[in-house]
């Protein structure tokens, strides 16, 4: 509790409590002990230096934050520097500035109008930005006393604290200052899959591995279906060869005969595609929520994997340890990277290979360039593509034998 008298009559009163989690209540009492009234405007701020030679994440927002007119409003220190001040007029919501794994939130518990401004402010040296808000102006008579109160958060973005606050406060889309992105609607049910896996197993590589089975297991039902599709189409190749020697070089006409025998035939040229569509998103969700959740930060697996959002540390170029070489950025090449190029090639060896020798010419690439661009990427996601490759083996070997063809027989 914090008093003080200026002199003019007025008794200022700060009681400042706090929780467990880092959630402060800031009640502010003012006592008139004077003749006049006054009118006082409760106010808040929070101001942050920010250098612009830091590293900057292309999928994440760092910078100013807040609910304002119901709607989540994600500014940049870049955009405050070059557009200006923003100003809204809200009630309720919050306003603060975020960073990938804290936040700081001003939430001024009012249900009336206030003024709210994310600016860029003057100052020597580094730059300074600043979320403040003003509510509406409170009478104090003489003889009398009023008070407001703000809550100010300053803490971790977990998201089940976030959740809590919500539900205990009633802080809107107070969760959205954990940045999931546009694909929220599928990132977060991930995310609280991937806990509760936590929950049983108390390791978050064994949750993903688990979550892998889940989502396999939904998207079992499509991959029979596109396996299906993929011998339907391969067993057309021989009436495709004739169909391209009768049309010459008439492409359209070939075009719509091709498309008519697709009719006939009952087949769908596009299913065999739709596992590897619908997996993107769920690949994208899952990077998103190993980037962004404080939860998965030096989250360990077994052996050298110590931080599942990390890169793996193993090096091939180094001899996994063995060599004591200070290598280049650019030589390296972990185990998890390598197995799941391993599982790649594997995956295609079994499947029915494309009609078009330009796409399996690409496709035979394929599992390479993915090793090269998934070396940089968090261990954790490189986990989840092998095992799901891994996973898709014996689903393919396993369809191979329920859709049996000549090719396959023994």
């Amino acid at each position: 509790v914090l008093t003080w008298d200026n002199g003019q009559g007025l008794l200022f009163t700060k009681t400042i409590s706090v929780d467990e989690k880092y959630m402060f209540t800031i009640e502010e009492r003012v006592t008139n002990k004077g003749a006049t009234d006054v009118t006082l405007a409760p106010f808040g701020r929070i101001q942050r230096k920010y250098a612009d030679d830091v590293e900057h994440y292309a999928i994440l927002h760092e910078g100013m934050i807040g609910v304002q007119e119901s709607t989540l409003q994600e500014i940049g220190y870049k955009s405050l520097r070059e557009d200006g001040a923003k100003t809204f007029s809200a009630k309720g919501g919050w306003l603060g500035v975020s960073d990938k794994y804290w936040l700081t939130a001003l939430i001024p518990g009012t249900t009336q109008d206030h003024a709210v401004r994310y600016a860029n402010v003057a100052g020597e040296g580094t730059p300074r930005y600043q979320a403040d808000f003003k509510a509406a102006s409170l009478s104090v008579p003489a003889g009398s006393e009023n008070y407001s109160t703000v809550q100010f958060f300053a803490g971790a973005k977990e998201l089940n604290v976030l959740d809590g606050y919500n539900q205990k406060y009633n802080i809107p889309l107070f969760d959205r200052a954990v940045d999931f992105g546009v694909l929220y609607f599928l990132t977060k049910p991930i995310f609280l899959m991937l806990t509760y896996f936590y929950s049983v197993l108390q390791n978050f590589g064994l949750a993903i591995l688990a979550l892998t089975v889940v989502i396999k297991a939904l998207m079992f039902p499509l991959a029979n279906k596109s396996y299906r599709s993929m011998n339907q189409m391969k067993a057309l190749q021989p009436k495709m060869e004739k169909l391209k020697e009768r049309c010459g070089t008439d492409k359209m006409r070939f075009q719509q005969e091709m498309m008519e025998m697709y009719r006939k035939e009952k087949v769908n040229p596009a299913s065999g595609c739709l596992p590897l569509l619908i997996q993107i998103p769920v690949f994208f969700a899952l990077y998103k929520v190993l980037f962004v959740s404080i939860e998965m930060r030096h989250a360990p697996f077994f052996g050298w994997i110590t931080d599942l959002s990390a890169p793996d540390s193993s090096n091939l170029f180094t001899g996994f340890g063995l060599i004591p070489w200070e290598n280049p950025s650019f030589l390296h090449l972990g185990i998890w990277p390598i197995l799941m190029t391993v599982s790649m090639v594997l995956q295609q060896k079994l499947s029915p290979k494309p009609t078009d020798p330009v796409q399996a010419k690409v496709m035979g690439l394929m599992p390479y360039m993915f090793l090269f661009l998934f070396v940089s990427f968090p261990v954790g996601l490189v986990i989840y593509w092998t095992w799901s490759n891994a996973l898709s083996i014996l689903q393919q070997w396993w369809l191979m034998r329920a859709h049996k063809t000549p090719e396959h027989k023994a």
